[in-house]
């Protein structure tokens, strides 16, 4: 490590010792607190981390996290109470205010820096009962610590690589990243691998609010436990009492899902599976020594905001709690009109905001013990587990204060567990986007999804079938970053780039199939296997148009424009299609791909160069400084081959994202 990395990092280290009552930018302001924050030393280099933070702290009001506006004025105060979550901020003669109605595309309050410092080691642990000798930890736990800002803030994180062997890079799932591509996190498209004893500072404004994830976006790094959770407090939809902490729903392994990947090339005699479910870094293995289940205390009466995230590698999840309720107020980042269900379909890299009431319903047999299961259900269909050895869904328990008696009695309801998203026609944004219409037949280009055979080189030892959107797997070259390459007008096959021209007021529509239909469709021959994929979009939400499980009928599909439901990961049924509109308001270079590591790794992805000429003016030369340094790292920990665990074999063997 430098000089200058040394000292940012000891900056940071000492940021990160100060109580939040010291952490004052500009004048004292009213200030909107929440209590219960992560507590632990999850910011300190070198500290000492518990090894499940789970990542839940106690519920302790004294331990506040506190959001402030020193740039708006003392004029500006909080309005958010728990009978109308609605408000945020507004001005002391109220003409003004920031609220779930505010454009948040375009507006936002402006916050104040909020700095952490992630380390990325190996680390041996046990999940499940069973130790797994390939885990990959931020800060010595996992899931990793629980990163939190508020809406408006400038987010600090450097992250410092101790891996041996692997470079890393840390994405920041579905942030805008508003003029700010070179902060997100894909390496061979926006920066090089952080090289091992190096860092890296991502820099970025939170011009979202709600609950995400951060991961590794270095091949299948953030399959081997390489997450966390990351919250923007800021207004909601619905009202409710308390929050609680994020709720991670990952599928899990017992070894490396590099050592995996084989099986995903040469998929005989089995394609790679999963062994378990975990919540928050608890789960049973079937067979293995029992561990305590991931338990939630409420007290009757209350609403509790609960923060779902799926962060699986192949299971989409339905999740539900016996003989209790939701209400749903945000999907993704996008706030959404309040409705209730008794069960959420939850797909890879989703995300909700629910309020949970804490009243058992009636209409169903109460639990004897006072308590209820918490059922995270591998969905039908799209669930990474080998058929007949699924584990068991209940994998948490709803515990009263005043009724804990045991283990549940409780039972769920005949709800269906197919392989979907969470319907469409529920899904009403609360800020309406209103798209310009176009005919199905106009919307180009058309996106195919399947199976494709590229030839064999150096890295790629055999013919193998790979996954691809269009006419070619996607194939990166860690130490050649799109970014770095804008002087380029034309790009080669593997690199899969799309240019999009335009300026704020142009619309890009994106139709995906996965046609099904004897491995032909309308722009492309392939051979295809019927599976759905969870499609993720970088730098934008987008608007879902339409979304269906028979690709045969899309020319005759009727698209939603008038505000259709809108996210960042949208599921595309097998056999199926979706369409989708985003607005070409913020250059850069996208990532368009699976959620499935394995099928991402395949080459299932794409970028998007979003105004390429306006990208070039906006990336100067200082600008991109830090960009090039890691680069010049790489570049120099790479040619060295004593830094590979085998110099005589390929070091990449997957598409690098």
């Amino acid at each position: 490590m430098g000089l200058l990395e040394s000292c940012k990092a000891l900056a940071l280290y000492l940021t990160a010792l100060l109580p939040s009552s010291l952490l004052e930018y500009g004048s004292s302001l009213h200030q909107v607190t929440f209590g219960s924050p992560f507590t632990g030393d999850v910011h300190r280099p070198g500290g000492h981390f518990p090894q499940f933070p789970a990542p839940n702290g106690p519920d302790d009001p004294s331990e506040e996290f506190v959001c402030k506006y020193p740039s708006l004025g003392k004029q500006w105060s909080s309005c958010s109470t728990a009978d109308d979550r609605t408000c945020w901020l507004k001005n002391s003669d109220g003409s003004k205010q920031f609220d779930i109605n505010t454009d948040y595309e375009n507006q936002w309050p402006e916050g104040i820096p909020r700095d952490y410092y992630l380390v990325v080691n190996n680390q041996t642990f046990n999940a499940d009962g069973i130790a797994n000798p390939d885990g990959k930890v931020f800060n010595d736990s996992y899931p990793g610590p629980w990163i939190k800002a508020c809406w408006g803030d400038l987010i600090r994180v450097t992250v410092f690589n101790n891996l041996t062997f692997n470079g890393t890079t840390v994405h920041w799932h579905g942030f805008r990243q508003l003029n700010s591509t070179e902060m997100d996190g894909v390496n061979g498209v926006t920066q090089c691998p952080i090289a091992p004893q190096h860092s890296y500072t991502y820099e970025f404004r939170a011009t979202q609010y709600g609950t995400s994830w951060y991961h590794s976006h270095y091949s299948l790094q953030y399959a081997d436990g390489l997450h966390g959770p990351i919250t923007v407090f800021g207004p909601s939809s619905a009202s409710y009492d308390e929050g609680r902490n994020p709720l991670i729903i990952t599928d899990w392994n017992h070894r490396s899902a590099f050592k995996d990947w084989q099986r995903e090339l040469v998929p005989k005699p089995s394609f790679p599976t999963m062994n378990s479910v975990l919540i928050n870094g608890h789960g049973n293995f079937a067979g293995a020594f029992p561990r305590d289940k991931f338990n939630m205390t409420v007290t009757k009466g209350k609403k509790y905001l609960l923060r779902i995230i799926n962060t699986s590698v192949d299971t989409t999840y339905i999740f539900s709690i016996d003989n209790h309720e939701f209400t749903v107020m945000s999907s993704d980042f996008v706030p959404v009109q309040p409705y209730n269900v008794s069960h959420i379909a939850v797909g890879i890299g989703q995300r909700y905001h629910v309020v949970l009431n804490a009243v058992p319903l009636d209409n169903g047999a109460l639990s004897a013990t006072g308590d209820y299961w918490i059922r995270a259900i591998p969905a039908d269909g799209c669930k990474g587990f080998e058929t007949g050895n699924e584990p068991d869904e209940r994998q948490g328990i709803l515990r009263y204060d005043d009724e804990s008696r045991g283990v549940p009695t409780s039972f769920r309801d005949g709800f269906s567990t197919a392989c979907r998203d969470e319907n469409y026609t529920h899904l009403v944004p609360v800020l309406p986007w209103k798209i310009p219409p176009a005919s199905i037949s106009s919307l180009t280009p058309e996106f195919d999804i399947g199976k494709v055979n590229r030839p064999a080189r150096p890295e790629r030892a055999d013919n193998f079938s790979w996954w691809a959107m269009g006419d070619h797997p996607l194939w990166l070259d860690f130490g050649r970053p799109t970014l770095l390459d804008l002087h380029n007008t034309t790009w080669n096959n593997d690199s899969v780039v799309i240019t999009q021209d335009g300026d704020d007021d142009t619309w890009v529509y994106l139709v995906i199939t996965g046609p099904g239909n004897n491995g032909a469709s309308t722009n492309h021959t392939r051979s295809f296997f019927p599976v759905a994929h969870p499609m993720h979009l970088h730098g934008h939400d987008f608007a879902l148009l339409a979304q269906g499980n028979d690709s045969s009928k899309l020319p005759d599909v009727k698209l939603k424009f008038d505000n259709p439901p809108r996210r960042d990961v949208v599921l595309l049924p097998s056999n199926g299609y979706v369409v989708v509109a985003f607005k070409a308001d913020n250059p850069g270079s996208w990532l368009f791909h699976c959620h499935i590591p394995w099928h991402a790794s395949s080459g299932l992805a794409l970028q998007i160069l979003e105004r390429q000429a306006d990208l070039q003016k906006m990336l100067t030369d200082a600008r991109l400084a830090e960009t090039r340094r890691v680069c010049r790292e790489w570049d120099a920990w790479y040619a060295d081959p004593s830094n590979h665990w085998n110099a005589s074999a390929p070091f990449q063997d997957d598409s690098g994202i």
